[in-house]
């Protein structure tokens, strides 16, 4: 993070064995699109991590501290905008995949295409928190 100019990043462990937090001071997105740009020149420039996701919203990972981040962040997906749905659950056994999907769907009206959306509600739950994106498939990079 300090070669992206973040001269105080907070890395931290999660429960999640392969995971890590990165709390950064820089656009969270911006982050992604460079790392890619420095990847390509070098890809020896990340030896230790193979994806990025930049994280919206975090919240408890509770059916109703979901829908609320949900409710909070859905106006991103404009009107027109097609959309969907990612649900990546690690050390976590509350709610099936289809049960969370199904909760936190009915709250945008947009149109739903699982193949070519125009925006991605990603959802990341590790343990107690979920982390909550509206993501252009662009914003997402893996090695």
């Amino acid at each position: 993070m300090r070669a992206l100019d973040d001269e105080n990043p907070v890395v931290k462990r999660t429960v999640a064995k392969g995971i890590i937090g990165v709390k950064t001071s820089l656009d969270p997105r911006d982050v992604v699109h460079r790392l890619r740009r420095m990847f390509n020149k070098d890809p020896f420039i990340l030896q230790q991590t193979t994806k990025w996701i930049p994280i919206d919203f975090w919240t408890h990972s509770d059916v109703n501290s979901m829908r609320n981040a949900v409710e909070v962040l859905r106006n991103k997906i404009r009107a027109g905008e097609k959309w969907r749905m990612i649900v990546e659950k690690r050390r976590y056994t509350q709610y099936h995949k289809i049960e969370i999907i199904t909760a936190l769907a009915e709250l945008i009206d947009e149109k739903v295409d699982l193949e070519n959306p125009d925006k991605i509600l990603r959802v990341d739950i590790i343990g107690r928190y979920a982390g909550f994106s509206i993501l252009t498939p662009q914003d997402i990079f893996s090695v």
